[in-house]
Order: C-alpha cells, then sequence, then structure tokens
C-alpha cells in the first residue's frame, strides 16, 4: 500500500487501525514484534576491549611498554630472576591504568546515555478510546497521532485531518520553507517526498496548525531511516573547558618531556645504566603529562549532569554546564515557571451583566454558554483516571475545559453535539484562536484570545464596561481571555485571519487565576544574593506580570514595567540605555525575547532564557543558555535548547545555576589538585637529578603513585558537595581563565611544595640510613600519602576544621583504598620489588610530620586569607 496514493480511511483500514480507538494494546504489541521499536539504528558502540586497547594509544605509554620490553629481554638474556620484576610490574600498573580508564569512560558513557533517554521525544496518541501521552520509542504503524505546532514528527504518518498545516522538512528536503499539507489530497504514486503533501515525516517538525494523522512506517523504515546511514549526528563531544585543558596538557607536555630529557643526559653522565634511567625519565613523563584530564573532566561534568537531574533539569549539551557557573540574567516567563501552572477558572462574565460570576458546579446557563463555546475552541483536553485528572495541552485551556466539566459540559460530548468543521490556529502574533463549529444546524465562528486583540475585531457588545472588567480582573493577578461569535452562511476552504476573526460579537470574559510558586520567591532571593537578575517576560497583560512580579521580588522600587509594544518603539541605542532597570516585559512578541536577549549580551551579561512555543527557538537559541519547559514546552522548543526543565519551574533554574557552579568549582579543584601533585613529581627528580645525580624515585615508584594518588581521589574530589555559600558571590564573567585570581600561582606553589617536602624526604632517608634506597622509601612514602592529604586540602577554600574533614564519603572511601595500595608496597614483601627497604621508626614519624605539613600550610594560609573563597 503507498499511503500518499490512497484515500485516509483506505490507509486506515490497511492498517487494522480505528479512527475513534485507535489501536488496542494487544495490536500495538504484535505490531512492535513485527516493525520493531521506533528508533533508527545508532553507531555501532566500541567493545570494552576496543576500548581498553585505545587506553595505549598515547605515545609516552607506548614507549613505557617498549622500554618495558627491552629490560624484559635483558633480563631473560643475562638470566637474573630479579630482573624481571621491574618490567613484569611496569606493564602490570599500565594495565591497571587502562582498565581504570575503561571503568571511567564506561561511567560517563552510561551517564551520558540516560541523558539520551530522559530527553527521548513523546507522542500524542490514541490507544484503547483513550488520548494518552507515550514514549515515541512505543509507536507502531496504524497507531492514530495527534499533531500540533511545535511538535517534533515522530514517524511518517498519512493525514487524515488537517487544519492549516504546516511542516518544516529541510533535514529531509532541503526545502527552507515550510510546507503546506492537507489531508484531503491525493498524491501521485511517483511524486517526491517535498511533494507528498498529505503525508507528514519522522525527524520533520509542525510550524503552524494542527492535525491529526495515522503512522505508516516507524523506525529504519521511515524516510529518515532509508537515508540513516548517510546522516551524521554527532556533535563536538568535547567542551570548551575540556578542549583547553587538552591544550594546557600539550604545553605541560612540551615542558614535562623537557624536564625528562635533561634527566636522562643528566643520568646518562653520572653513570645511571641507560635503560634504569630512560624507563625513570618515560615514567615521570607518563606521571606528569595529565593526559586523563579532559577523561576525569567529562566524569566530573556527567556526575554534575546526573545530580541536575534529580533536581528536574536535563542537560542537552555538556557545555552548558559552564555557560551555566556564570549566568548573570535570568529571564523567565511567569505562567508555570514562576507561577504553579494549575490555571484555575475562577470568575466568569458575560457581555450586559452586571458584574462578574464565579465559576462553581451549577453556572447560570448564559455562563455555561461561554463555558461550551470556550471549550469548543479550546485544542487542550481533560483525561480523567480515576480520581485524577491529567491535564493535556495549554494550561489556559484546559481549565476552561474543566469548568465545563465540572458542570456537567464534557468536552467530548460537546465536540460530537457540535462538531469542529474549521480553524485557525492560535500563534503569538495574533493572540487568538479561532475555530468553525456546527451549531444547532448553523456555522458559528467562535473566537477566543487576549482582550485587547479580541476588542480591536468586535462590532457588537458593551466593550467599555468589558474592558474595565478585564483591568479589574487583570489587577487582581488573573488571566483574562476573551470569547467572542459570529455567525456565517458557509465554510471557507481556506480559512483566513480577515475573513473569520472580524464583525464578532462579543460574548464575554473567563477568568483564571495561577498562583505564584511559593519556592519562587525564596529562589529569587537567593538570584539577588548571587548576583543574578531575574527578569519577567510574559505574554500575559502588563498589570497582571506586574502584580505578581511585585509579589516574587522581581519588580523592585525604581524597576520598570513595559510591553512589547513600548519595546518594538525603541531603538537599539535605548534598549542598551534602559534595559539594566527593566525588570518586566508584558505582552511579548518572541521577536522581542530576542532583542532582549541581544540587549544583555552586549552589555556583557550571560543570558538564560525559558521559552516553550515553537516561534521561541530563536530566542532560545541566541541565548548563552536556552531553558525549554518539559511539561508545557514543544518539541521544537526542546531541540533548539540547551537545558529542559522536567517541572517548568524557575526555582529549578537557579537550583541549576548553584548546580554548573558547584560542578565547575569541583573541576577547578581536580585540575588544582592534579596540576599541583605533578609539578611536584617533575620538580622532586628534576632537581634530585641535578644535586645528587641520583633518581629519588624508581620507574615503577613513580608509576603507582600516579595509579594510586592521581586516579581515586581526583574522581571522587570532581563528587564534592556544591559548597553552601557558592551563591553568595557573583557570577564569574564567561571568559575568565580557570587559572584567574591567583589560582595557577597557587598551583605552581603547591608543585614547590611537594617537591621540597619529597626532596627533604629523600636527603633525611639516605643520610640517616646511609642508602639511596632508604631516601626513595621515604620519599615513595611522603609524596603518596601527602598528595591524598592534599586532595582534602583541595575540597574548599574553607578550613576543613570548618567545613569537616570527613564529609565527602566518596573521597573517604577513595583515600582509604590509595592509603592502603601504598602500605601494601611499603609493608609487605612486595617493597623488594618496588625496590624499597624498611626504614627505622624514627624515619617514619619524620615521614609522618612531612606528610601532615600541606594540611598544615593550607590550613594556615586559608585562616590567613591569603586563600580566598571565589569560585
Amino acid at each position: 500500500m503507498i499511503a500518499h496514493n490512497e484515500d485516509s480511511e483506505k490507509v486506515v483500514q490497511g492498517l487494522q487501525s480505528d479512527l475513534v480507538k485507535g489501536l488496542s494494546d494487544s495490536q500495538a504489541e504484535e505490531k512492535r514484534q513485527q516493525y520493531g521499536e521506533n528508533k533508527l539504528k545508532e553507531k555501532k558502540k566500541k567493545s570494552t576491549f576496543q576500548r581498553f586497547l585505545e587506553q595505549f594509544k598515547d605515545v609516552m605509554i607506548l614507549i613505557l611498554i617498549a622500554a618495558a620490553i627491552v629490560s624484559f629481554v635483558i633480563a631473560c638474556i643475562e638470566g637474573e630472576a630479579e630482573g624481571f620484576f621491574e618490567p613484569a610490574l611496569i606493564l602490570l600498573i599500565v594495565i591497571l591504568n587502562a582498565i581504570l580508564g575503561v571503568m571511567q569512560e564506561s561511567k560517563a558513557e552510561k551517564a551520558l546515555d540516560a541523558l539520551k533517554s530522559l530527553s527521548a521525544p513523546h507522542a500524542r496518541v490514541l490507544r484503547n478510546g483513550e488520548e494518552k501521552i507515550i514514549d515515541a520509542i512505543e509507536l507502531v504503524p496504524g497507531d492514530i497521532i495527534h499533531l500540533e505546532a511545535g511538535d517534533f514528527i515522530p514517524a511518517d504518518a498519512r493525514l487524515i485531518r488537517s487544519i492549516s498545516v504546516k511542516s518544516e522538512e529541510s533535514a529531509l528536503t532541503g526545502e527552507s520553507v515550510p510546507s503546506e499539507k492537507d489531508a484531503d489530497v491525493i498524491v501521485d504514486e511517483n511524486a517526491p517526498l517535498g511533494d507528498r503533501n498529505n503525508m507528514v515525516f519522522s525527524g520533520c517538525s509542525i510550524t503552524y496548525g494542527t492535525a491529526t494523522a495515522i503512522v505508516t512506517a516507524t523506525g529504519m523504515n521511515t524516510e529518515m531511516g532509508k537515508i540513516a546511514n548517510l546522516l551524521d549526528n554527532e556533535e563536538d563531544g568535547q567542551t570548551p573547558l575540556q578542549k583547553k585543558l587538552a591544550q594546557l596538557g600539550k604545553y605541560l607536555g612540551i615542558v614535562a618531556l623537557g624536564a625528562c630529557a635533561i634527566i636522562f643526559v643528566v643520568g646518562i653522565l653520572s653513570g645511571i645504566p641507560a635503560l634504569e634511567i630512560f624507563m625513570t625519565a618515560v615514567s615521570l613523563a607518563v606521571s606528569a603529562i595529565p593526559e586523563g584530564l579532559p577523561a576525569i573532566v567529562t566524569i566530573v561534568l556527567s556526575i554534575g549532569v546526573q545530580r541536575m537531574v534529580k533536581k528536574n533539569a536535563i542537560i542537552r549539551r555538556l557545555p552548558a554546564v559552564e555557560t551555566l557557573g556564570s549566568a548573570s540574567i535570568i529571564c523567565s516567563d511567569k505562567t508555570g515557571t514562576l507561577t504553579q501552572n494549575r490555571m484555575t477558572l475562577v470568575k466568569a462574565y458575560l457581555d450586559g451583566a452586571e458584574d462578574t460570576e464565579e465559576i462553581t458546579t451549577q453556572n447560570s446557563e448564559e455562563i455555561k454558554k461561554l463555558l461550551t463555546y470556550g471549550t469548543l475552541c479550546s485544542d487542550g483536553s481533560v483525561v480523567f483516571h480515576g480520581d485524577e485528572e491529567q491535564h493535556i495541552g495549554d494550561p489556559t485551556e484546559t481549565s476552561i475545559v474543566f469548568a465545563a466539566h465540572r458542570n456537567g459540559l464534557p468536552k467530548d460530548m460537546l465536540n460530537n453535539k457540535y462538531p469542529r468543521l474549521s480553524g485557525i490556529p492560535f500563534d503569538s502574533d495574533r493572540k487568538l484562536m479561532t475555530t468553525v463549529n456546527r451549531i444547532d444546524g448553523k456555522y458559528i465562528v467562535i473566537v477566543k484570545g487576549a482582550f485587547d486583540m479580541m476588542a480591536e475585531r468586535c462590532t457588537k457588545g458593551d466593550l467599555e464596561k468589558a474592558a474595565k472588567i478585564n483591568e479589574g480582573m487583570s489587577k487582581n493577578a488573573l488571566r483574562v481571555l476573551a470569547i467572542g461569535y459570529k455567525e456565517i452562511d458557509r465554510v471557507p476552504e481556506t480559512p483566513t485571519s480577515e475573513e473569520l476573526e472580524n464583525d464578532l460579537i462579543f460574548m464575554g470574559l473567563v477568568g483564571m487565576i495561577d498562583p505564584p510558586r511559593p519556592e519562587a520567591k525564596a529562589a529569587v532571593e537567593v538570584c539577588r544574593k548571587a548576583g543574578i537578575k531575574p527578569v519577567m517576560i510574559t505574554g500575559d497583560h502588563i498589570v497582571t506580570a506586574s502584580a505578581i512580579a511585585r509579589e516574587l521580588g522581581i519588580l523592585l522600587e525604581g524597576d520598570r514595567a513595559i510591553t512589547g509594544t513600548d519595546l518594538d518603539a525603541m531603538s537599539e541605542e535605548e534598549i542598551d540605555a534602559c534595559v539594566e532597570n527593566i525588570s518586566v516585559y508584558a505582552r511579548v512578541s518572541p521577536e522581542n525575547k530576542i532583542r532582549i536577549v541581544k540587549a544583555w549580551q552586549r552589555k556583557g551579561q550571560v543570558v538564560s532564557m525559558t521559552g516553550d512555543g515553537v516561534n521561541d527557538a530563536p530566542a532560545l537559541k541566541a541565548a548563552d543558555i536556552g531553558c525549554a519547559m518539559g511539561i508545557t514546552g514543544t518539541d521544537v522548543a526542546k531541540g533548539a535548547a540547551d537545558m529542559t526543565l522536567t517541572d517548568d519551574n524557575f526555582a529549578t533554574i537557579v537550583d541549576a545555576v548553584q548546580e554548573g557552579r558547584g560542578i565547575y568549582a569541583n573541576i577547578k579543584k581536580v585540575v588544582g589538585f592534579l596540576l599541583g601533585t605533578n609539578i611536584g613529581e617533575v620538580i622532586t627528580v628534576f632537581v634530585a637529578m641535578l644535586i645528587w645525580h641520583k633518581s629519588p624515585l624508581l620507574s615503577m615508584q613513580l608509576l603507582w603513585i600516579n595509579l594510586v594518588t592521581d586516579s581515586f581521589p581526583a574522581i571522587a574530589l570532581g563528587m564534592e558537595p556544591v559548597e553552601k555559600d557558592i551563591m553568595d558571590h557573583k557570577p564569574k564573567p564567561k571568559d575568565e581563565s580557570l587559572f584567574a585570581h591567583g589560582f595557577g600561582v597557587r598551583i605552581i606553589l603547591q608543585g614547590f611544595m611537594f617537591g621540597a617536602l619529597s626532596l627533604l624526604a629523600y636527603y633525611l632517608g639516605s643520610s640517616l640510613t646511609g642508602d639511596a634506597k632508604g631516601g626513595q622509601t621515604l620519599t615513595f612514602m611522603v609524596l603518596s600519602f601527602s598528595q591524598i592529604v592534599q586532595s582534602f586540602n583541595m575540597r574548599s577554600d574553607h578550613s576543613l576544621f570548618r567545613i569537616g574533614f570527613f564529609t565527602n564519603h566518596t573521597l573517604n572511601w577513595a583515600a582509604l583504598g590509595s592509603i592502603a595500595l601504598v602500605l601494601v608496597v611499603l609493608f609487605t614483601p612486595l617493597s623488594v620489588l618496588f625496590g624499597l627497604i624498611t626504614l627505622p621508626v624514627k624515619l617514619y614519624l619524620i615521614g609522618l610530620a612531612l606528610i601532615l605539613v600541606p594540611l598544615v600550610i593550607m590550613e594556615v594560609f586559608k585562616a590567613m586569607g591569603i586563600i580566598k573563597n571565589r569560585v
């Protein structure tokens, strides 16, 4: 069956579906077994073994393995058993490092896969005679789906009913202009994709209108699926910070290699065997070059993103996490974000009445007629599951539908009794929605929308009194919609606003309340404290918006509230001059949103912007952080955004900013810890070779320290809970360096501290035992344990006595594991294999004192204010 070449009724019959009931669950399951899940084939993932092999791609690792193999061959030739230990240990440590790398990659991949599943698209489908929302992956051919402006099309489908539908199909056809669709046409069998006007295609989106369609193909059988192998949708996986750190790693690598080359030359001139000093130099390079830094940052980011999911924020792009920490302006919608999004119709006004009437379960016949017309002119619906109700669609519409239902006027009954014949969907430019219904044998046009737009189009009714009633309701923070109607002789083939939305009879007003969220006021206070300016942007009346904004603390004394019309009248220069004093924008258009974003960005601010409609997509893309609404947001808005709020809550944005700051702070801690300790290792070996012409650490000792102190504590440090006072600071500038405010100098100084402690340990160990192995043993002990102590120091710029030594439980376990691994090498027969000896008790006590020096120095610096708490 060729769907576009058949009548829609035949397509429904051919797919064994039902226009009224849709498919049953058993039919859907049967078809799923036949056609599979509605998803495109993904690129084949690398196997664990492939990932394991990739750990050995690094040139320094390969050189080290080659050196170990050469050492192993020499041991075979010389026939000495001791000669086998060192190369075998080095290979073992390298393999352990590779295993750890694979585990880290797998963890990061699983976290990102979980995020993909959370942001998976949904579909509005008819199953078992009930409309429900399901994951798009569950769709099967024969499913009846409902589409409206802003929806991504989840599968290829034949239109059954359509009202002014336009579909954006550039991803499939290359056509930049949206394609007009019509359910009633039958297209030639061989028509190209772009001419199949009765079909909609997976991966495209609805830009205008509403439609009902039947799914004809899913997954790899869709038109998008047929060309899926030609598509490459892989995004650049690295964030800007990761790229900077990778570049930094290269620079540090050059420095480390230079130092290692000097060490090798000095060692050769000092008479150290060439293979021994070569392996020491290469091991130092492997330990000192932070090649794993971008990977660890990925893990820290993915762990942080998982934490955000628990707080109802789904991050779609990792770079957004970095940007969140710099957010200085949060432009938020009012309805549902700052308010509860529980629209309840509380008042109605009928033209000619003395006053408004409270909405109850037994309203007057006149008000019931107003509710009937309002319901017929609504796409939203309310579905009941026992005692629970599910509002599907726009909350303002569902409040009207629910009020009618409470008065014994269910929407299904009204739709059957007074069928919709045509209409013009709502759009944010007209701020109106229109339907044409057959009521008592007459063609009635019903128009619903903003009063100020409706008043211009009504020729009958007491509009002067209605304007006063509208203003009074708005001052009480009610959302007001006007309803008008007229009778026409015939239903137009192509409905237009000029024909249907003029010469109307004003019928009345309905007022609904959406109270502020209790947590929004507290979140606004947190914003103010954190140096972030909250701005309300809404399509509501300026009086309503201002009332809510004052209650929440957004509109303060001296702040301005303006309308979209006011904004349209301003030049760029005028906006720039006053944007910092405007806290409320009412009656705005999507174009207004972009101008607001650009004005703040010209001021050097980092802007977060919320949006839910298809027309909000450009503003979401223009903003530094686009936040789409998870509940009311369209698929197109979610696709354009960096972050989706699953609860549509303003407080969630603030929580996400807090978490973003925490993630950035943790990355700084990890970078500071790794670079500081790595610099310490280079200084230790480099200076020792210049002074004593001996290496204070053997190759296997260096690699063991690298495995123990670099891996486990670094990742655990990245899981540090967000500090309580992180929102007490102003946002960091977007382009601020990771090493700003003296952080880079601190890292270098910490490296010198570790170098000095290790060199002192080598001197004392060698002097008091009369053996270089004694110096190497004490150096190994001091450098290993002092770096573990440093991981605790790096947890906060506050004193550890203030935040609590052991409040990061993950770090506690990581430190215990690292300590155990060092102790195993120090006090078991393994010590002989590592070239270590047993020291006098006095040296162990001296070593313990040296290990605690970083704790003392850092605590003193924190107390003196030399280390300031700046994120």
